[in-house]
């Protein structure tokens, strides 16, 4: 009994460690280091206490702006990390009132070797805009099991960079998945 108690104590500080490692590669960002991002999401996200974890590759920001609601409205989408879970938060017409929030997810779960050097990790997490036509071609039924519903604006592809992609997309009041690949 003495054993398999210890053996659970030291696979349990093992793997508090690792995890400790895999944040020490995600490079996290203030709201305000945006300056595009207007004053009152910048506001709110850090009311929110929120910061936004950077992608290894600098294309992904991870705050955007889109029609994620209907044609014609800018909505602004933020990637907002608060104690290792970011969550994909969607500011309808730049208000800061009542964002949607979708796909929490542990940021360690998103720190990858880079390759290309021993030790070299990155943070793999990204969003960006995706278009009209991207969704309906990317759309697989066979594995998302739904048909596509209107598309007449943009989603949100939530990338795990090199690995696999998902687009969300608003649609008659709730978030869909309706594209995505490995």
């Amino acid at each position: 009994m003495k054993l398999s108690l210890f053996a659970a104590l030291l696979l349990a500080f093992v793997m508090m460690s690792i995890a400790q490692t895999l944040e020490s590669w995600i490079v996290r960002l203030s709201p305000a280091s945006f300056p595009e991002l207007p004053a009152n999401l910048v506001q709110e996200l850090q009311h929110r206490q929120c910061t936004i974890p950077q992608a290894y590759v600098k294309k992904y920001k991870n705050v955007i702006k889109g029609e994620f609601a209907r044609p014609g409205q800018i909505d602004w989408a933020v990637l907002c990390s608060v104690k290792g879970v970011s969550t994909i938060l969607v500011f309808w017409n730049g208000s800061e009132k009542d964002p949607a929030a979708l796909a929490p997810m542990q940021d360690n779960g998103y720190v990858q070797g880079l390759g290309g050097g021993a030790g070299q990790w990155g943070y793999s997490r990204g969003i960006e805009p995706m278009g009209m036509a991207d969704i309906v071609r990317y759309h697989d039924p066979d594995h998302l099991g739904d048909p596509l519903p209107p598309i007449d604006h943009q989603g949100i592809n939530d990338q795990y960079l090199d690995k696999a992609f998902l687009v969300w997309y608003y649609y008659d009041g709730q978030w869909l998945k309706v594209a995505g690949g490995d």
